[in-house]
C-alpha cells in the first residue's frame, strides 16, 4: 500500500508538466541563481522583461584635455584682392614741396611776343605846339604792332613793356619831346639851346593793358623845337619790346 502511494506521489509531477496538445507551448523565463536571495532578504522581487544591463554614455571635459600653444605656422599663399572700397576723407594738406627743374619750351603758337625799333632818317622842326613824331626806318617790327603811319605803338598783349628814345639835338635850337601813354605824358627828353648839338636818350618801363597806345610827341614852346638826322645815318630810334605779359 505504501509502495502504491509513493508511485502516485512521483507520477504526479509529470503529469501537471505535460501541456496539452492543443495549447500554446508554456513561456519560459530566465532566472539567475540569485534571485532567491534577494527574495529571501525581503527586496520585491525584479521584473524578468527589464533584466538587462544600463546604457553608459561617457563625457569628457576637453578643457582639460587642451595642450601649450603650438609654434607660428608659415605663412599661406595671398589670396585674391577683394572689391575696392568707397574713397575715403580728403586728408590734410602736406607740406610745400622743392622746386623742381625747369620744363621744356612751350608750343611757338602759345607764347605771346611783341617787338619794335624804328628809325627816323629826316630831320624835322615843330611848328605846332603837339605833333606826333614819325619814323621812316623800320629795323623790327613784329607782328606789325607800331604802326608807321601815324607813329604809334599798340599794345596786344598786355604786360609790362620797355620803351627806349634816342634823338640828335641841333644847333641852336630846343628839343623837347614826351614818351607818350594814350594822352598821358610819362617821361621828357629835353635839350637847351646849344651851339653844340649832342645825343640825347630817355628808357621806361610801362604796364600796358590791351589797345594802349605809346608814342612820342614833339611840344613846341615860345622857342623852335627840332631834332635833327640826315638821309646817310640815322640819328633817331624808337625802340620797345614785351618783357613779361600778363597772367
Amino acid at each position: 500500500m505504501f509502495e502504491v502511494l509513493l508511485s502516485i506521489l512521483l507520477l504526479l509531477p509529470l503529469v501537471a508538466s505535460v501541456p496539452p496538445p492543443s495549447s500554446a507551448p508554456p513561456k519560459t523565463t530566465c532566472r539567475r541563481c540569485c534571485d532567491h536571495l534577494e527574495s529571501m532578504e525581503g527586496s520585491p522581487a525584479r521584473n524578468p522583461g527589464l533584466n538587462h544591463m544600463p546604457e553608459i554614455r561617457p563625457y569628457i571635459n576637453m578643457t582639460i584635455l587642451k595642450g601649450d600653444k603650438g609654434d607660428r605656422g608659415d605663412r599661406g599663399t595671398p589670396g585674391k584682392a577683394g572689391a575696392d572700397g568707397p574713397p575715403g576723407s580728403r586728408g590734410p594738406m602736406g607740406p610745400k614741396g622743392t622746386k623742381g627743374q625747369a620744363g621744356a619750351p612751350g608750343d611757338a603758337c602759345k607764347t605771346h611776343y611783341a617787338a619794335f625799333s624804328v628809325g627816323r632818317r629826316k630831320a624835322l622842326h615843330s611848328m605846332d605846339y603837339y605833333q606826333a613824331l614819325v619814323f621812316d626806318t623800320v629795323f623790327v617790327n613784329l607782328h606789325e604792332h607800331f604802326n608807321m603811319f601815324k607813329g604809334k605803338f599798340y599794345c596786344y598783349v598786355p604786360g609790362i613793356y620797355y620803351f627806349n628814345i634816342n634823338i640828335h639835338t641841333w644847333n641852336f635850337k630846343e628839343t623837347y619831346l614826351h614818351i607818350m601813354q594814350n594822352d598821358q605824358e610819362q617821361v621828357i627828353v629835353y635839350a637847351q639851346p646849344s651851339d653844340r648839338s649832342i645825343m640825347q636818350s630817355q628808357s621806361i618801363m610801362l604796364s600796358l593793358e590791351q589797345n594802349d597806345e605809346v608814342w612820342v610827341r614833339l611840344y613846341k614852346r615860345e622857342r623852335e623845337n627840332a631834332v635833327y638826322s640826315d638821309d646817310v645815318d640815322v640819328y633817331i630810334t624808337f625802340n620797345g619790346y614785351l618783357i613779361k605779359p600778363s597772367l
